[in-house]
């Protein structure tokens, strides 16, 4: 009777209904009989005993950057290993839909630490679309993984109406008739179900490659006039508006939250921007934004969420590579060089060390990243004596201010000084707030990109680790019928998308979660290998919590292996269109 059977397991259904022991039958990827009896396993081909754990939908995670990686390796294997069976991409403005590769390369590679030498040739080989139609028709035909859904991005619509060139000019504005043609452009895209437009308008986020070199991201330069006429687009089609706001200076937040209201009698605008987290630069921040835009939706009738994360928000670096050093001027300036060597010679530049220090010191003014050398923890370098201490603790043995020591460190090792540092998320207290915070969603795990940085890839699971470990010490943060809803469910509904729930004559996007697995094992730090990037190390958390995945009721992952046709035969993932609102 039933291609799968799950007994046994604590069932949540993905719509915040508290859960219940069920066993699932599943037949021809959909979930045909929830029963409170054990069903008859005769003649089952895969049968799961789930005796112990938690079943629920396949997690949906709303943030990534899987662009380039989903072209060639479309399993996405680092996702799918921790329960995420559905996958949004086009975030940030860098959608790879409507312009040429090479254009598509240097709007994603230097902003998303994916290096170029791999994407480029990638693009060339393989993207043969041009427009949003040919795209989704790509996306139908590809053997993907998890379910992708996406979005189209400002700075690739930008790119392919003005041109690179014309898209980064300051003095540049668009014609009427390139207006108009964006308009379409975007009109077209959500025909094809691309769930809406994402823009960034934070000029840190820069352009790689030659042509181009340094400048910020197309979307940055776009005046506020043409975010309204697109989002006129997006309001009437009832769509979404996923953006980043300017974070070193943050005022044009503003902007954003007001264009979201429904007021005078216009439709609320979907709008979802990055991040609310508790960043150290800004204590005061979190716990003033989420009670802010509450009041913000409720008197003005607006749909605004914040992305936020349930963990420490510890990143990594090998030397400079990493996008906080774009935030001041001295290090955008080394940043700009793409040669290591020439980077070195730069960091021997007496001028060049002072403009360093005196950026370091900076204690006032807009930032993210709190350059605080005292806590950039050295974790491996060729100089094992230096592993295991701050950067700060080794100035001050030497004498030394701690911008001089990190330029000597980079001088002599470049990129094979790795280090950590904790921006934002430090305070668990204040963490438990945001992820129970009404105007925000779970997400902006950032997978796919910042391979080297940081890995998020297992978020949801952490978030069932925190409010099952906060219910155990008797201060819970919310049920966890909530928590797994957070995670499944409340996305689906919010980006209206089919994800996130498990229901009769559904599709069975299935993951079984052993909760004694939920452990500290999820936090620590791995790597491997990218497929199809040559090798090319990730930075990872594993876990064992997951015992099972299954998406569209095909066994993708049996906590160990994964199925060998995951990403190389059609019928597990699929393309998700966005339900239309005329």
């Amino acid at each position: 009777m039933f291609d799968v059977v799950i007994n046994n397991g604590l069932f949540f259904d993905g719509l915040g209904n508290p859960g219940a022991l069920r066993h699932l039958g599943i037949r021809d990827g959909k979930l045909v009989t929830l029963s409170s009896e054990p069903l008859d396993t005769q003649g089952c081909p895969q049968v799961i005993d789930a005796q112990g754990c938690w079943v629920m939908p396949g997690f949906i995670d709303m943030h990534t950057h899987y662009d380039a990686e989903l072209v060639a390796a479309p399993a996405l294997k680092e996702s799918v290993r921790h329960g995420v069976t559905t996958v949004m991409i086009g975030s940030c403005s860098i959608s790879m839909v409507l312009s040429a590769p090479e254009d598509c390369s240097d709007l994603f590679t230097r902003v998303e630490s994916v290096p170029r030498e791999h994407v480029l040739p990638l693009l060339r080989e393989h993207k043969q679309w041009s427009s949003a139609r040919e795209y989704a028709d790509f996306l139908d035909r590809h053997p993907l993984g998890p379910n992708v859904a996406s979005f189209l991005g400002h700075s690739d619509l930008r790119v392919a109406v003005m041109g690179l060139s014309r898209a980064v000019d300051a003095n540049i504005r668009p014609s009427a008739s390139e207006l108009q043609r964006m308009q379409q452009l975007l009109d077209e895209a959500l025909d094809e179900g691309l769930l809406g437009l994402s823009s960034m308008t934070n000029p840190w986020d820069k352009l790689d490659g030659e042509r181009e070199r340094s400048k910020s991201l197309p979307s940055v330069y776009a005046p506020w006039r043409e975010y309204a006429a697109l989002n006129r687009v997006l309001r009437r089609r009832g769509r979404i508006h996923q953006g980043a706001p300017n974070l070193v200076t943050k005022y044009n937040v503003l902007a954003f939250l007001w264009a979201s209201l429904g007021l005078f009698l216009r439709k609320p605008l979907k709008t979802t921007l990055i991040t609310l987290m508790d960043v150290k630069t800004d204590p005061w921040l979190a716990r003033l934004l989420g009670p802010l835009t509450r009041w913000f939706n409720r008197l003005g009738q607006g749909d605004f969420r914040w992305q936020t994360l349930p963990v420490p928000f510890e990143t990594y670096a090998d030397g400079m590579e990493f996008v906080v050093f774009e935030e001041f001027p001295a290090g955008e300036a080394a940043l700009h060089l793409a040669s290591h060597d020439l980077r070195s010679e730069l960091f021997k530049d007496s001028d060049y060390r002072r403009r360093f220090r005196e950026d370091v010191d900076k204690r006032f003014g807009p930032r993210v990243w709190h350059r605080d050398f005292d806590d950039a923890w050295i974790v491996a370098c060729p100089d094992a004596s230096v592993v295991g201490h701050s950067v700060g603790e080794l100035a001050r043995a030497r004498s030394k201010h701690p911008g001089d020591l990190f330029l000597d460190l980079l001088v002599e090792h470049g990129p094979h000084l790795r280090w950590r540092t904790v921006i934002a998320n430090h305070r668990p207290e204040v963490v438990e707030k945001l992820v129970a915070e009404p105007s925000t969603l779970i997400g902006f795990a950032d997978s796919g990109a910042h391979i080297r940085n940081m890995a998020f890839y297992n978020f949801a699971l952490r978030l069932l680790k925190l409010v099952r470990d906060a219910e155990q010490r008797g201060q819970p943060v919310m049920p966890l019928e909530q928590a797994v809803w957070r995670v499944t469910g409340e996305l689906g509904q919010w980006f209206g998308v089919d994800a996130g729930t498990l229901q009769l004559d559904r599709r069975a996007d299935v993951v079984v979660v052993d909760p004694t697995r939920l452990d500290d094992s999820l936090s620590q730090y791995h790597e491997a290998p990218m497929e199809a990037f040559g090798g090319l190390q990730r930075m990872v958390n594993r876990g064992d919590a997951v015992r099972a995945v299954l998406i569209n009721g095909q066994l993708a992952f049996d906590g160990e292996q994964f199925n060998e046709q995951l990403g190389q035969q059609r019928g597990f993932g699929q393309f998700l269109r966005a339900s239309v609102t005329a």
